[in-house]
């Protein structure tokens, strides 16, 4: 959220009064959520947000083919405010959890072993663009950081990554995913023929050394319910910091 406000990453902004806002909604640039900022009791934002979304949104979201409003509160007092506006709404929450580096990791012992074919590489617009076609699947790559990043440029300005390569093909991947200040949301993806075999482990903790290096934040939010995703985190060293209710509902 803090991302799109600061204009790192791709999104949109709305609000109730441009010049003088109390309230507004945060749609993030990879379409993964809603965020409702500011005053949750602005009566007038939240009586006309229902019709906002039918009239506004839903438009946008069938383009994108989008079949899900999420809805994320920027605080807990947020959380209430959002069950009472879609209470007629067909809606179901789940709880997330954020984890960041408490303690710094203890030494390269807790890197996770690599297997004999696999390759850990770090990202580069040079590995981006390929032109020796050494790689089979660099598409894989590239439609990940465009996910999350306007420009591949801005992405190598402002981001960084690790990824694992088995027999010239990209299979796990590592990222800052999106950036404010020197706090960098992790996004993790792999390939699912690959999955189980600790490599996006492997490329996440090179990715955290790298923040430790620079005294940069990493921030990994995941569901509670997914516990891959949440042993992941503990095993780079990273804590559980606090946690808050994702709410999401079908809109057609």
């Amino acid at each position: 959220m803090k991302a799109v406000i600061e204009g790192n990453n791709p999104g949109r902004i709305y609000v109730d009064d441009p010049d003088c806002p109390k309230s507004g909604l945060i749609w993030l640039g990879n379409h993964d959520g809603f965020f409702f900022i500011g005053d949750e009791e602005n009566e007038g934002f939240n009586k006309e947000m229902n019709d906002f979304i039918d009239q506004e949104i839903l438009p946008e979201a069938k383009k994108l083919k989008i079949n899900h409003f999420i809805a994320i509160g920027h605080h807990s007092r947020w959380e209430k405010t959002i069950e009472t506006i879609f209470e007629n709404r067909d809606m179901k929450k789940s709880n997330q959890n954020v984890y960041q580096m408490e303690k710094r990791l203890s030494s390269d012992e807790d890197e996770p072993s690599i297997r004999e074919d696999d390759r850990v590489f770090k990202m580069s617009k040079e590995l981006y663009d390929n032109k020796g076609d050494s790689l089979d699947n660099i598409e894989f790559l590239r439609s990940k950081l465009l996910e999350f990043w306007t420009t591949p440029e801005d992405f190598f300005q402002k981001g960084f990554g690790y990824g694992v390569i088995y027999k010239n093909r990209i299979v796990s991947l590592c990222f800052s995913g999106f950036v404010a200040e020197n706090v960098h949301g992790i996004d993790i993806e792999t390939l699912e023929d690959h999955q189980g075999k600790k490599l996006g482990q492997i490329a996440a903790h090179r990715f955290v050394k790298e923040c430790v290096r620079k005294e940069m934040i990493p921030y990994w939010d995941c569901e509670e319910a997914n516990k891959p995703s949440n042993a992941i985190a503990e095993n780079i060293g990273l804590e559980k910091s606090f946690e808050y209710m994702v709410y999401i509902f079908p809109i057609q």
